[in-house]
């Protein structure tokens, strides 16, 4: 008899323990929480900043890339301007950001414009360079390819 109400007392004692244990764990950081990046005077940007510094260097590199930039010949700056806005607001909310993303979804967006494979590889270079370029960390530019990686199926062919 006695050893049970020993036994019921350990198992009390760890079940207390893990229940406090639970308590004190603070949830994982979102990717918006963890994504820092390196903005072009040195300043370390976050969350919706180091976002926006990291698609404008982004923008740049494809109007600069020929390899795709006919698709950005003609854009005026204010077309440009919501372009970033738009990219930006889109990947804070797909990183767990709380900004909200109210632009047309990604298949509207490029229906009719027969993004190409070799396109699509080419945009996903230029992202790269950007983070590499604003010292975004692995870990977080892989989650961030990760999250927006989904979407070539919206992109691409359409």
């Amino acid at each position: 008899m006695r050893r049970n109400s020993v036994r019921r007392g350990v198992l009390m004692l760890v079940g207390a323990v893990g229940l406090a244990a639970c308590a004190t764990m603070q949830p994982e950081p979102t990717l918006y929480e963890r994504f820092r990046a390196i903005d072009g005077v040195g300043t370390p940007r976050q969350g919706r900043d180091a976002i926006g510094v990291v698609v404008e260097s982004f923008v740049a590199n494809m109007v600069a890339d020929s390899r795709v930039n006919a698709r950005f010949k003609d854009i005026q700056p204010a077309a440009r301007g919501k372009l970033t806005s738009n990219l930006s607001d889109q990947i804070c909310e797909a990183t767990g950001g709380p900004c909200s993303y109210y632009g047309k979804d990604m298949k509207a967006t490029h229906t009719g414009m027969k993004i190409t494979e070799p396109e699509w590889n080419a945009t996903v270079e230029n992202l790269v360079k950007a983070l590499d370029k604003h010292k975004v960390a692995e870990r977080e530019k892989k989650d961030l390819l990760g999250a927006l990686g989904p979407m070539k199926a919206d992109i691409v062919g359409q």
